[in-house]
């Protein structure tokens, strides 16, 4: 199948609409289960109300099965619903998850973190008490999975699922045509509804995981474990070397910092933290044993025996994706570490026989999309070409110097101010002015308490509302995206202002960043069709597919399409460039 026709059976993330189908596409559906478990279904017209009567099936799959020409299922939640569709074999093009949605809608209206779930939406749009998510549902990076499951919030008692799934899709289309640029929201709600199809399918097909490569590669570094539960030899040899550092008769427990803090307290060395980049300051014989204690520790309770247990079954590692867990947009999980994978257990990601693994890293990303919002004619020159970013921008601005030029870049985007960042910045400044504006336009409006946005209308979270992550990018200058420290929590004081602007300003870039790449993955999903490849791993810049081997060079230029098809669709017509460095490798571990 050719990428031609591929686009035809899949329109990609430009034709995306909100309200409206294209002249001759099949309708859209409703899809809501009722008490029972059986699927409720009725078409929708352009408004999102029911235009037709509803209808009653046996289960979702069936629903679904038996209605194939369908461009796009209204529906909860894709976490809720699609898992079990695929369990039964189907797979659905394009869907409206009304959940995800309703998070992006409220952070636009500056209510971010107010409760997102359909009952709750519902009960907003009736003027009612609103109840709250249930716990566990906060959308943080990996938090410790919940020994029980509240499940989702149920609808009010006599409440048709059906009646308030319509009713809080037709106000959100309502809420999306109402603001300031209704086409970039209605993209953006459609990115993240693909993006939800996409983390339930690659946490269903899992990354290809050789437990027993594990297992030798932590018996290699750790060492044999003892019974009872201890540690594993090599770090109980390691504990002795760091307690006999200190001196005899000390007993000293590495992993707990309040122990290793009074050890050196004794020893005459102060230290406010056991941070390895504080330790390396010191000058102690327990320091190197420590700090490779520290590496292995890591090792031992992150990826583990116990994680291989719990997370590798039939050869798969499976994570639990979480779209926009961060603030930022970007992407966490729930449990697992799947966004953290260290290099050395990457050895273990081994491709199925006769398949290959194809790595692809967006190049220089982040710079890339300052260049695409801001507009400044000059970074878009450099960010134009698929050469290294950096190394364009050395010789325009430092010299031919490639790690100032991204010292430079990067100290714009994430607030160095001072020193030699001040010196850069005003470099960048004469060169590239419209960019350093816009980031600057980004801390200004955080520091005063604006809202900020990115391109396609993701908003930061308000000052004071606790949430963490990332950010977003565009429209007016004061709209962006960047990878952000946490937002901070504090009102009213000069320096909350501040920390808040620093925030502020690495959103809009983070955020457009985030918007770019949920949009790049529906279209490498679309290119994808009709392949046996499949997508299994995503993080923030980074992709894995995994193809038959014979597949390998379509799936590297469908990846490079599906970078540009991307960039044209967030950020319109601009001669920046979205280029990726792909490696094809058996091993995961190769490509780095």
């Amino acid at each position: 199948m050719t990428v031609d026709q591929r686009r035809a059976v899949a329109p990609g993330p430009e034709a995306a609409g909100g309200g409206r189908t294209e002249p001759g596409t099949p309708a859209r559906w409703a899809l809501a289960e009722s008490a029972d478990g059986r699927a409720l279904v009725c078409p929708l017209d352009g408004a999102g109300r029911a235009a037709g009567a509803m209808r009653t099936e046996e289960s979702p799959a069936a629903a679904v099965r038996a209605r194939p020409d369908v461009s796009r299922w209204v529906w909860r939640s894709t976490a809720a619903v699609y898992p079990r569709l695929l369990d039964a074999g189907v797979r659905v093009e394009r869907c409206y998850d009304v959940e995800a949605a309703e998070a992006l809608l409220l952070g636009h209206e500056g209510l971010a973190g107010a409760p997102r779930s359909l009952p709750a939406a519902w009960a907003r749009l009736r003027g009612l008490p609103v109840p709250p998510d249930p716990p566990g549902t906060s959308r943080e990076a990996d938090p410790e999975p919940s020994l029980f499951d509240a499940g989702p919030v149920p609808l009010p008692e006599g409440v048709d699922a059906m009646t308030a799934l319509l009713e809080v899709y037709a106000r959100q289309l309502e809420r999306t045509s109402a603001s300031r640029h209704p086409e970039r929201i209605r993209l953006l709600l459609a990115g993240e509804s693909a993006g939800t199809l996409v983390a339930a399918e690659m946490g269903r097909a899992g990354v290809p995981w050789r437990a027993d490569v594990h297992r030798e590669l932590l018996e290699e570094l750790l060492g044999e474990r003892y019974g009872g539960g201890g540690l594993p030899r090599r770090l109980a040899e390691l504990e002795e070397e760091v307690s006999r550092a200190f001196g005899p008769g000390e007993r000293v427990r590495p992993d707990l910092p309040a122990d290793v803090l009074r050890a050196f307290a004794r020893a005459g060395v102060r230290l406010s933290s056991t941070r390895a980049w504080e330790l390396r300051d010191v000058e102690h014989p327990a320091v190197e044993p420590l700090l490779r204690y520290k590496k292995l520790y890591r090792l031992y309770t992150a990826h583990g025996w116990s994680w291989l247990r719990s997370w590798v079954r039939d050869g798969r590692f499976h994570a639990e994706y979480v779209p926009s867990g961060a603030a930022s947009g970007r992407w966490t999980t729930n449990g697992g570490g799947a966004l953290q994978i260290p290099k050395v257990v990457r050895r273990a990601v081994v491709a199925d026989p006769g398949w290959r693994l194809v790595v692809a890293d967006a190049d220089q990303m982040e710079p890339r999309v300052l260049a695409a919002v801001s507009r400044d004619p000059g970074l878009m020159a450099v960010a134009g070409s698929s050469q290294d970013l950096y190394t364009a921008l050395s010789r325009h601005a430092f010299s031919g110097d490639r790690a100032q030029a991204k010292l430079a870049l990067l100290g714009a985007v994430y607030g160095q101010t001072s020193g030699d960042g001040l010196r850069n910045l005003a470099a960048l400044r004469r060169r590239f002015p419209l960019a350093v504006a816009y980031v600057d336009d980004a801390a200004r409006a955080g520091e005063e308490g604006r809202l900020v946005r990115t391109h396609l209308g993701r908003t930061c979270p308000p000052a004071g509302s606790g949430a963490t992550g990332d950010g977003a990018d565009e429209g007016a200058a004061w709209e962006g995206g960047g990878e952000v420290p946490e937002s901070p929590t504090g009102a009213g004081t000069a320096a909350a202002a501040r920390a808040r602007g620093r925030f502020t300003r690495n959103f809009v870039v983070q955020g457009s960043a985030a918007d770019w790449a949920v949009l790049m993955l529906a279209a490498l999903r679309q290119e994808l069709t009709g392949l046996e490849a499949e997508l299994v791993f995503f993080q923030h810049d980074e992709v894995i597919v995994h193809c038959p081997a014979a597949e390998a060079e379509e799936v590297r230029k469908a990846i490079s399409t599906a970078g540009e098809r991307a960039g044209r669709a967030a950020f319109g017509g601009t001669p920046v460039r979205f280029p990726f460095s792909t490696a094809v490798v058996e091993c995961y571990a190769d490509a780095k």
